[in-house]
């Protein structure tokens, strides 16, 4: 039987977003604010005017509190596991940071225009761009890619959206912004594989959540 290749960028993400929240909390606490911002969360008024642009990327590994790092590390592992094995790793970093730095510009712009200053961070608008990516995956694949399917990878996209628009104190926007750049992206990337090169019966990310 031949061996099961590994999700190796998805591991190696899930591992450096555990190791940044446990050295920060160290340092102070990553339910407040300001220490957040202080090291690296993303604030509108920091990127924009002071052009701290480094902080659209820095903020894709800072999480506040274990549960919101608990939470996206569950879904990043189901999603990037199916995601990485179909697309290969060099796609897949495409995806997973394209879709987050997106949907943070995103983020920016309509926080912006409706003048709410929040602060951000988190990797929800990458997990999210994930998400649109796979969808696209199975729908690339008639629908079916394992025991993935079709209705069930738009049942996660709605439940995902309704669960952060009826929740506060989510960035809904990066959400989003995510979401429609990783379909995108896929829709750009992703090229089917051949049966002899494809992997069975990928984890479901049910089966983990």
């Amino acid at each position: 039987m031949r061996q099961r290749p590994e999700a190796v960028c998805t591991i190696i993400l899930i591992a450096v977003n555990v190791a940044v929240f446990f050295i920060l909390s160290l340092f102070g606490d990553t339910e407040d604010a300001v220490f957040m911002m202080q090291h690296g969360a993303m604030y509108s008024d920091f990127v924009i005017q002071d052009h701290e642009y480094y902080r659209l990327f820095t903020c894709l590994f800072l999480h506040f509190g274990i549960e919101h790092l608990l939470n996206n590390m569950v879904i990043l592992g189901a999603l990037g596991w199916n995601l990485e094995l179909q697309t290969g790793k060099i796609r897949f970093l495409l995806i997973y940071f394209g879709s987050g730095l997106f949907g943070n510009v995103v983020s920016l712009i309509f926080h912006g225009a409706v003048q709410e200053y929040t602060v951000s961070a988190g990797a929800s608008g990458a997990i999210f761009g994930l998400m649109g990516a796979l969808l696209w995956v199975v729908i690339a694949n008639h629908g079916r890619l394992g025991r993935l399917s079709g209705r069930g990878m738009l049942v996660m996209v709605a439940l995902s959206l309704y669960f952060g628009l009826s929740s506060s104190g989510v960035d809904n926007y990066a959400h989003i912004g995510g979401l429609v750049c990783g379909f995108l992206l896929a829709l750009i990337l992703y090229r089917k594989r051949s049966g002899r090169d494809g992997f069975e019966n990928p984890i479901r990310p049910e089966e983990i959540l």
